[in-house]
């Protein structure tokens, strides 16, 4: 293993490490089927804040431990009484650190200028599959699972993925994904476009590694840019995004990544990366 290192999340509930340039972020709530707790979303925010402008971050993947990635919002905890905002706050209070929690979770992984992937292993439901949503990526196992959750427990839905869902896969399928509720295959999944890759559970792990450190020895600068450029398309004035995408462009070509691989192109080689 090099270059190795660990990042404090201030809970159990969400392990973090980061190894060749790759943030792995995974909730550890396996009993619960990663179930989010506020310890859980808290780290999230804390390992996303570090990863976000760490040097030796190039990828960030999130996860989930003992075979499910996340079952979204905690039902159990729900059903006593504490599971939206915790006693003791008003209604407006609840809703600006509900606000908060997206902005520095789901807002993050959407927002930040590095590539960010979700490894599905298992089920992703509710705000779990908001979070999945918010990556860049989805990869999935042939043992994934996928429902928005929302409409089963009287819910409208959190973390973004109203929106994330819409942009996807359009507002008609969406709106049927939300309503309904129905648990989605992997297979199924992979058609809708939800996910961007299926593997087999036995390689699912050594797939996503490949992926990650692949995104991770890319070229930083451009990945920035171009996922900039790619959030600005969303929804965005076409006039807006071809500005962008010239200033952008212009500056990349001037990056010591762009000689290297134009060096490597010519050498019919494969280009080292350095961020710059």
């Amino acid at each position: 293993m090099s270059n190795a290192r660990t990042i404090d999340t201030g809970t159990e509930d969400l392990l973090a490490r980061v190894e060749d340039r790759v943030a792995i972020l995974t909730m550890n709530r396996p009993q619960r089927r990663n179930a989010l707790s506020s310890g859980m979303l808290e780290g999230l925010a804390r390992a996303l804040r570090e990863a976000e402008t760490a040097a030796d971050v190039g990828c960030v993947v999130l996860t989930g431990a003992g075979g499910a990635f996340c079952a979204g919002g905690d039902v159990k905890t729900m059903s006593e009484g504490s599971g939206v905002g915790g006693e003791g706050f008003s209604l407006d209070a609840m809703i600006h650190r509900q606000r908060l929690s997206q902005r520095e979770t789901a807002g993050r992984l959407y927002e930040m200028p590095k590539p960010t992937i979700a490894a599905i292993p298992g089920a992703a439901a509710g705000a779990g599959l908001s979070l999945a949503l918010a990556c860049d990526l989805r990869v999935a196992s042939d043992k994934a699972l996928l429902t928005t959750a929302f409409a089963r427990v009287g819910f409208s839905g959190d973390y973004g993925g109203t929106f994330f869902l819409t942009q996807l896969v359009g507002s008609a399928r969406a709106r049927e994904l939300y309503y309904l509720s129905e648990r989605v295959d992997a297979a199924a999944a992979e058609r809708l476009g939800l996910v961007n890759r299926v593997w087999p559970a036995d390689v699912f792990e050594q797939k996503t590694q490949e992926l990650a450190r692949r995104l991770a020895s890319g070229p930083a600068v451009a990945y920035r840019y171009m996922k900039e450029n790619l959030n600005r398309a969303v929804g965005g004035d076409l006039g807006d995004c071809l500005d962008l995408e010239a200033t952008h462009h212009i500056h990349t070509g001037l990056t010591e990544d762009h000689r290297e691989a134009v060096r490597a192109f010519i050498e019919k080689t494969e280009p080292v990366f350095k961020g710059r």
